[in-house]
């Protein structure tokens, strides 16, 4: 039988459909003014309450991890101090900010400020401490008080204890807040070790508190080993830049990285693949803080790489969602995040204009650092990780990741570190993850000798200026 009078029917047919639906799409109804305008506006709102949602998070919320360093560990009683109820000395002021810790100069009532500025309260005085966790003042810190107001109970800690800084504006260590701002001054290490009660950590680990003490001792301003509580890997044995040893049994801990800046690309922390801001935030929340809440990593399973993380179940955490404090402050958490502007360099103040122009020519040439630092993310758009063969470093950090590589650092205000803004000079610089090359100079020549780009004194130098441009003004 022919099947030609099919073909045409079912030509006919399409062109049927054809005929309908541009009819359908011509005579639709369109939105009017008003409610493409409401449309417009709905998202623009939810927007601005993801934002204000998120600060609120980053800046206040404990996600209930007071039940660690308070109830647990009991560090509210050495801040405390003897005298007023707690145990030793207490923590002043003075010893706060010499550990890194800032204070919110918003926070504080005028004519606080006023006495602060001519030198009228007592920095020598832990109730003065006391005082300024009731201002809520501590960038980070939240101190819990009884009924009485009196006598602190617990203390908690929140994301901006690590991820923001101030200006100094009033003086050094009290100031405008700068959120995102990795706290470059910040003994993280120094400060837990004030715990009255180190044991829960020694057990975990498995090892006494002595050792405990050691691995703490070793972090110093401006780190945090991630990492320790899943594999218990407190020291790099050997520590090595293109082949050169550089230092023995030195310290796991990495640096702080910056909470701005993370837009556009993929990995968020300095080795992979851990995984996106929202990971890092729910690891950091549940596993770091301690905060209560639920978080799944199958492969913390993994007992040859993480030792203790499987013991503990880290990666199947399950919280009663009417008690979970963390996973619902997530969304916002992460838009506030990536809504926090890079800090932009200023020309004949943060750099030397005309040897940056000269290092811009070599960033994308000679250099060759645009391959991997891509305009104008600073990074790779896609799986931005390498080997640590590939940077010409050793791989101890790496291999305490699930895929044993390094990420392509985003560029975006490097000045900071550079200059050494708005944290103690001693803690300026230091780059690389574990902050192995004090300066910018130091991680140029690391590349001109791992990749032999022949690059001599003046364009490094050039190549520097250019780094500290970044991000360039629009």
């Amino acid at each position: 039988m022919s099947q030609q009078p099919f073909r045409l029917s079912m030509q006919a047919l399409l062109i049927t459909v054809v005929i309908v639906v541009s009819l359908l799409l011509l005579f639709r109804p369109v939105p009017s003014t008003g409610q493409q305008q409401s449309l417009h506006d709905a998202v623009e709102l939810n927007a601005v309450k993801l934002v204000d949602e998120g600060r609120q998070t980053f800046r206040f919320d404990t996600f209930g991890d007071e039940a660690f360093w308070g109830g647990t560990l009991q560090l509210h009683r050495a801040v405390e101090g003897s005298n007023l109820g707690g145990v030793g000395a207490g923590l002043t002021p003075r010893t706060a900010l010499q550990l890194g810790l800032k204070v919110d100069v918003d926070a504080l009532p005028n004519q606080l400020v006023q006495r602060i500025r001519r030198g009228d309260v007592d920095l020598d005085s832990p109730a003065t401490t006391l005082a300024l966790l009731k201002l809520n003042a501590v960038v980070g810190l939240t101190g819990f008080f009884d009924a009485s107001g009196n006598r602190l109970t617990s203390i908690g800690i929140q994301c901006a204890l690590c991820h923001s800084t101030v200006d100094n504006s009033l003086l050094p260590g009290i100031g405008h807040r700068l959120d995102g701002w990795a706290n470059r001054d910040l003994n993280v290490g120094a400060i837990v070790l004030l715990s009255p009660n180190l044991q829960p950590v020694a057990t975990l680990l498995g090892v006494d508190i002595a050792t405990v003490s050691k691995a703490l001792s070793a972090w110093g301003p401006g780190k945090f080993d991630a990492e320790l509580f899943l594999d218990g890997k407190a020291f790099n044995p050997e520590q090595k830049s293109h082949g050169v040893v550089t230092g023995n049994n030195v310290s796991g801990a990495t640096m702080i990285p910056n909470a701005f800046g993370l837009a556009g690309f993929n990995q968020h922390t300095w080795t992979g693949a851990w995984g996106t801001v929202t990971y890092w935030n729910a690891f950091v929340a549940n596993l770091e803080m301690h905060g209560i809440g639920t978080f799944f990593d199958p492969r913390l399973d993994n007992a040859a790489q993480f030792p203790i993380a499987p013991r503990n179940r880290f990666g199947h955490l399950r919280t009663a969602p009417d008690d979970d404090r963390i996973t619902k402050k997530l969304p916002a958490l992460q838009v506030f995040q990536l809504a926090i502007p890079v800090p932009v360099p200023k020309a004949g103040v943060d750099f030397d204009p005309v040897r940056a122009a000269r290092g811009d020519e070599l960033f994308s040439s000679t250099a060759r650092c645009n391959e991997c630092h891509v305009e104008p993310l600073w990074t790779e758009p896609g799986w931005n990780l390498h080997k640590p063969d590939e940077i010409g470093i050793d791989p101890f950090e790496a291999n305490r990741a699930p895929d044993h590589v390094y990420k392509t650092q985003n560029l975006a205000s490097i000045f900071i570190r550079e200059r050494g803004l708005f944290m103690f000079p001693q803690d300026k610089g230091r780059f690389y993850h574990d902050g192995r090359f004090a300066t910018l100079l130091d991680v140029v020549n690391h590349y001109n000798i791992q990749f032999k780009l022949g690059l001599n004194q003046q364009q490094q130098l050039d190549l520097v200026e250019y780094l500290k441009s970044l991000p360039e003004a629009k």
